[in-house]
């Protein structure tokens, strides 16, 4: 796989060590970060005993000549506006964040690294092998 996306939940396995996904961002050209993982990310770690560590680790990731961080555009707006009314049409919400996240998967050409099953409801989306 060329280019990925990271769910938030393939990120934190990546920090605590699973193989599947150490190996697949290892090999991966690109590594993709939506800003909507990022805002994930930051809430967790918000809430959590170890703020300024992960802080720090998640800094020196995104530092990576691999890793590179998807904003939301215009473009992203759009896809996510079809994907949302799609899964809604067929009665498959996700929680907005997921959608938001496949739209930045769809728009980039990504492949998703995740652990969430409900990925599975999106249309044309290319998921890793490992759900």
């Amino acid at each position: 796989m060329k280019k990925i996306l990271l769910d938030t939940n393939a990120y934190t396995r990546l920090l605590t060590g699973d193989d599947s996904v150490l190996n697949v961002v290892a090999s991966a050209e690109t590594v993709f970060m939506s800003i909507f993982v990022l805002g994930e990310l930051h809430a967790g770690f918000a809430g959590g005993a170890k703020f300024r560590e992960n802080q720090e680790i998640l800094t020196r990731f995104l530092a990576k000549s691999s890793v590179m961080i998807v904003n939301a555009t215009a473009e992203t707006a759009e896809v996510f506006g079809e994907l949302k009314n799609a899964l809604k049409q067929a009665g498959t919400p996700l929680p907005i964040n997921d959608v938001w996240i496949a739209s930045h998967g769809l728009e980039t050409g990504s492949v998703v690294i995740t652990y969430d099953l409900q990925f599975r409801k999106i249309a044309g989306i290319r998921l890793w092998g490992e759900i």
